[in-house]
């Protein structure tokens, strides 16, 4: 199952494009609606529902009603982020979403939330929807069995940034702090940016957070020897392993920025 994405300067925008799609035949539950600093109307009508999860505050779950601005309706659901704050999101797709960058929904959206997350969720782009979210944009996310390059250029129409640029501003936005912060270990970051990035992503991958170092250790070197395959003879594990642990410091970071915002 391919996911198609797109990043919205504003809700509005947003909200269009996904009526488009449902008008296009996208099912309802194949697409969800994050938005960032959900409304204080939206949040009044969530319960909060007790439970934590490190670098989080208090955790707000999931109510069922209409989701204002899409056809259709559905789940809306309201989640406190780890690193982004209150987000809201449409449906299970939505839920699952959530649940995989660390915020607990599942208390209350129950069962239906494993089946929603069973197949395809991009949990290796949930950093590139976090950081639009922290810039105040809106994110609209597809799965589909087909049609996906027609999906991304009806996105493309209503305005939407592709996922893939996206991703390449936030690294751009981080670059020279990591170049710096790696040529003090008297190393080249031209000649190892690459592998260092791909280092710093790792760590930023749904399952790879708040785990504890050596917990992850072994999945390290999976990632690292993967990578010494498809480049024989390149100089891989330092700067993976550089990005890694950069990776990891950035998303706590974020975490603790965000619970004192």
């Amino acid at each position: 199952m391919a996911t198609v994405t797109g990043v919205f300067s504003s809700r509005a925008d947003a909200e269009r494009a996904v009526q488009t799609m449902q008008s296009a035949g996208v099912a309802h539950d194949k697409i969800t609606l994050l938005t960032p600093r959900a409304a204080e109307r939206e949040l009044k009508t969530v319960p909060v529902v007790a439970g934590e999860q490190p670098g989080m505050g208090t955790v707000m779950g999931a109510v069922l009603g209409a989701a204002a601005g899409v056809s259709g309706g559905g789940l809306l659901v309201a989640a406190m982020v780890p690193g982004v704050g209150p987000v809201t999101a449409i449906g299970l797709l939505g839920a699952a979403i959530l649940g995989a960058a660390g915020a607990s929904v599942g208390a209350i959206a129950g069962g239906a939330l494993e089946s929603a997350a069973a197949e395809g969720l991009p949990e290796d782009e949930i950093f590139v929807y976090e950081d639009a979210l922290r810039k105040g944009r809106s994110v609209v996310i597809a799965m589909t069995d087909e049609n996906s390059a027609s999906l991304r250029e009806l996105l493309k129409a209503e305005g939407a940034e592709a996922v893939d640029a996206a991703r390449e501003q936030w690294w751009i936005g981080l670059r020279s702090a990591e170049k710096e912060h790696y040529s003090k270990f008297g190393r080249n970051f031209g000649d190892d940016e690459k592998f260092y990035r791909l280092g710093f992503e790792a760590a930023l991958h749904a399952r790879s957070r708040c785990k504890e170092y050596d917990q992850v250790l072994s999945e390290m070197a999976v990632h690292i020897e993967e990578l010494q395959r498809q480049y024989p003879g390149a100089k891989v594990e330092e700067p993976f392993r550089r990005g890694y642990e950069r990776g990891r410091d950035y998303y706590q970071q974020q975490c603790n920025q965000a619970q004192a915002a």
